[in-house]
Parts: structure tokens; sequence; C-alpha cells
């Protein structure tokens, strides 16, 4: 588990200089030059896991919220180490990650942003609480390295629309009239969109991860669980373009 110290307390001079609270996370792995992908919402780690086994060039740092997950997800990777001696390119961090994102992580460092399965918040006022938002899509955006991904799947189709009236806005795409409503975008979000030349963001479709198992999109515990009670899923891709 990634520890308090590693990540260091947020300074006072957050306020006036957002740079000032920036960590590498990189240089928490023991490889810290190897490219660099992130979960968010890793549950009990085990996407993060079977992938991080397939690609031991590639360093994965799974976020999640919930303590006893993460706690869980991170005695797993022990687990691994100690058994097979590698999985020393995964690392587990019982934190807020849209916090992360804005506070603490530099520039350009990932080369995905996963995201698998986040809660849906069904209930109208707790929207707010959905991690698909303009400011985290921002976010995102400026985390991710150039060509970056942001890969994200859920079976909720009412959040599903939520997240793609997002994505509309940040690839540009406003033929969607039927799309629900979503907040406005916050100021700085809208200055930035509008200072450039073309989109954020472009779409993509989904390419499984090399994970998965037989007639699964990435193969989560959530993924499998609701494959047993007959959900379906939706699945998408937004590619950062500089």
């Amino acid at each position: 588990m990634v520890s308090s110290e590693e990540l260091g307390a947020l300074p006072d001079s957050i306020a006036t200089d957002p740079r000032s609270g920036w960590v590498d996370p990189r240089g928490w792995f023991v490889d810290p030059e190897k490219p660099f992908e992130i979960e968010i919402g890793s549950g009990k780690g085990t996407f993060l896991i079977q992938q991080a086994g397939l690609e031991p060039g590639t360093n994965f740092l799974g976020i999640e919220w919930a303590g006893e997950f993460a706690a869980y997800g991170a005695d797993r990777i022990r687990r691994k180490r100690e058994t097979e001696g590698t999985y020393t390119n995964v690392r587990m961090m019982n934190h807020d990650a849209t916090e992360l994102l804005r506070w603490r992580f530099p520039e350009g460092i990932a080369r995905v942003v996963h995201l698998y399965f986040s809660d849906p918040w069904p209930k109208k006022r707790h929207h707010k609480k959905r991690v698909v938002q303009h400011r985290v899509l921002y976010d995102v955006w400026r985390v991710l390295g150039e060509g970056g991904e942001l890969r994200v799947v859920t079976d909720h189709d009412e959040l599903w629309a939520w997240d793609e009236a997002h994505f509309d806005v940040w690839c540009g795409d406003q033929s969607n009239a039927d799309r629900p409503s979503i907040p406005p975008l916050p100021a700085e979000c809208a200055a930035f969109l509008e200072g450039r030349d073309r989109p954020a963001f472009e779409r993509l479709g989904f390419d499984r991860p090399e994970s998965a198992g037989e007639g699964e999109l990435v193969g989560t515990n959530f993924e499998r669980k609701f494959r047993r009670e007959g959900r379906g899923f939706n699945a998408g891709v937004l590619r950062k373009l500089s």
C-alpha cells in the first residue's frame, strides 16, 4: 500500500501555487521509467493484478476509496510478490482518486486511466458524487500523456448516458440533442475548451485488455457478478488530443 509518508502532506501554498502539491507517483515503483497507468476504483484489485502480471513492463497504480477493499487488494499484491517474486509493478492506494488527479499528480505522467464499474449514485441529489464530471475530465486530460486514454466501462445505463453527455462536450460533439441534463462547465474548464482549436478528446471503440477472460470486457469482480445477473454493459475510450 502506498503510505501517507510517500504521498506527503498537502502544502499550504496549494492555494496560490497548485503545482506545489504535485508528487510524481512513478517514483513509488522499483523502476519509475516504465509506462504508467492508473485505475480509479480498483476494488479488490482483480483487474489490476491480472493486467500487471501480463504487462511486467508497465507500472500500475490502483486507487480505491474504500479502506477495506484497498487493504484487501494490497494484501493480494503482497502475497503475489512473496509466492511468485514478481508484481513489483503494481501498487494500491487508499485515497480519493479525483482529489489526487486535481491536486497531487503532475501533467503528462499516465498512459491510461482506467475507470471500470464506478458507483452510479442513482439518486439525483448524489449525481455530484459521480466520478465523471467536467472538472475530472479536465484533470484526466492534464495527467494523461500525449495520446493517452481514459477507458470507461459501466453496467448502469443511466450513468452511461450521464458519462456520454460529458464526453460529448469534451469531444466537441453537439449532435446529441437527447442527452440528459448535466451541470454547466466550470469557468476554468470553459476557458480551457474555448482556448483550443480542437476538442480535448476523441472517441474510440473499446478494445478488451489481454487479461479479460472469454466473453469479458475487463474481468473485474463486479463485471463477473453482473454478468451472472444478466446485465448489459457500456464501454468507450477517450483519447487525449494535444
